[in-house]
């Protein structure tokens, strides 16, 4: 596996256990990098991070289990990953979670409480702990994956759309950290890069086997996601940093 588009890339993946997780950890070890995968699911990741490993015998996919609710666990985990493979050169940020209502009036703000702690919190901290050794990176690169509903809220999805453009809100002032920080070093532009993928939502084969009449329209396949994050390496920084990448038709 020496020899893919990533060699010798260290990419640590957020939310490594889910369908999308373990899409983005194969299509990462096939495209020749280290991968890192977290959860908090230690028995979930496991398997994600074995079917990755068994796929692409040559390529080193290790996980570790991280809360990442806490900033000091998180920026540990970011310590570790550089000092066992000396960089870090991205952090795919997967960590998910829904809640929504029938209508706006029926919008229990309790869900709000869990959508900020998975949907913020988690980016505030991945990107706060990743961001140095990002940047110190020859081809940094940090990839949020976002909803078309954060740009055009419906009216039962109020917390989830408002939480989803709070997380690129908060990519997206890193994104001007890494253009300020790139011009300070003496080059023209920014050097690592902060972009968003835009789905509308994911799909994935298990989902297509309990829903075999579902047309799943505007749908995103996670195998297509993770083809897409691979593709944002491919890319100069100055082309993604602080860009909306479209999956899906804008709304």
């Amino acid at each position: 596996m020496g020899n893919g588009a990533l060699s010798g890339a260290v990419i640590a993946v957020a939310g490594a256990g889910g369908p999308a997780g373990r899409a983005a950890l194969l299509r990462l070890a096939e495209a020749g990098a280290i991968v890192v995968g977290a959860d908090n699911d230690p028995e979930r990741l496991a398997e994600a991070v074995d079917a990755a490993s068994y796929a692409h015998g040559g390529a080193t996919v290790v996980g570790d289990t991280v809360d990442l609710l806490d900033l000091n666990s998180t920026r540990e985990w970011a310590s570790r990953i550089e000092k066992d493979f000396g960089k870090v050169d991205g952090l795919v940020h997967l960590v998910g979670g829904w809640r929504g209502s029938e209508t706006f009036t029926k919008t229990v703000l309790d869900d709000w409480d869990l959508l900020e702690l998975l949907l913020i919190r988690t980016v505030q901290h991945t990107s706060l702990a990743f961001h140095e050794a990002l940047q110190r990176s020859e081809r940094g690169r940090y990839v949020l994956i976002s909803a078309a509903g954060a740009s055009k809220p419906t009216a039962g999805n109020a917390a989830y759309a408002a939480a989803k453009a709070a997380a690129e809100a908060w990519t997206l002032a890193m994104a001007d950290y890494f253009n300020k920080a790139g011009i300070a070093e003496g080059a023209e532009g920014p050097t690592s890069a902060a972009a968003i993928l835009v789905v509308k939502a994911l799909v994935h084969d298990a989902m297509r086997a309990e829903r075999p009449n579902a047309k799943f329209a505007g749908f995103t396949d996670v195998k297509d996601l993770a083809e897409a994050i691979a593709g944002v390496w491919e890319k100069p920084a100055a082309e993604v940093n602080g860009n909306r990448l479209w999956l899906t038709e804008k709304p």
